[in-house]
C-alpha cells in the first residue's frame, strides 16, 4: 500500500550497490532489495516490490486492451506516480510508450492511458484507458499483481 512520503515532489530512488548509484532496474532493484523505496511523490511513496504489483495488474489491463510488441501506448496527462507505473507496466506489456502531442496521438498510437479530468481535455478520439473510471478501477483492484508469464504475452500477440 502506498505510504506518505515528506516531498513535494516525484522522484525516482535509484538502488545502490556497494555504495554507487545504479540505473534503476525494477528486476535487479526487485532481486536486491523490494523493501526499498522505488519511488516518491507528493504525499506517497511506493516501494520495489509495490511498484512491480501495481504495474503487472495495468499490464494484464493493458495486454486484454491489445498491448503486445510493436504497439504504442500513449501516457497523457496523468499523475506522476500513476505515469511511472504506466510506463512500467507499458514495458512489460513489450509495447512503447510514446510522448503525446495532441496532433499526431491518433496517427502515433493504438491507444492511451489517461484520466478523467484528463479525458475531458483530450479531443483526440483514439481510445483511451480511463485510469480513474470507476470501472477501471474495479478491474485494476481486483486483477492479478503476479509476475507477467510468457504465456499471457503469447496469448496478447496471438489474439492481435
Amino acid at each position: 500500500m502506498c505510504k506518505t512520503a515528506e516531498s513535494p515532489a516525484i522522484t525516482l530512488v535509484p538502488m545502490r550497490a556497494s555504495g554507487e548509484p545504479v540505473a534503476l532496474s525494477a528486476e535487479s532493484a526487485l532481486h536486491s532489495d523490494p523493501a526499498a523505496v522505488a519511488v516518491t511523490a507528493a504525499d506517497c511513496e511506493l516501494t520495489y516490490a509495490e511498484l512491480d504489483r501495481w504495474s503487472n495488474r495495468l499490464a494484464r489491463m493493458l495486454l486484454a486492451l491489445g498491448a503486445r510488441p510493436g504497439a504504442r501506448i500513449v501516457i497523457a496527462d496523468v499523475p506522476k506516480l500513476e505515469a511511472i507505473v504506466s510506463r512500467l507496466a507499458i514495458t512489460k506489456t513489450g509495447a512503447t510508450p510514446v510522448p503525446f502531442t495532441t496532433e499526431t496521438t491518433s496517427a502515433r498510437a493504438d491507444f492511451g492511458i489517461t484520466t478523467k479530468e484528463g479525458r475531458d481535455r483530450i479531443t483526440d478520439p483514439a481510445r483511451w484507458l480511463v485510469l480513474d473510471d470507476r470501472s477501471t478501477l474495479v478491474q485494476y483492484l481486483t486483477g492479478s499483481d503476479e509476475p507477467i508469464t510468457d504465456a499471457e504475452l503469447y496469448l496478447a500477440r496471438k489474439a492481435s
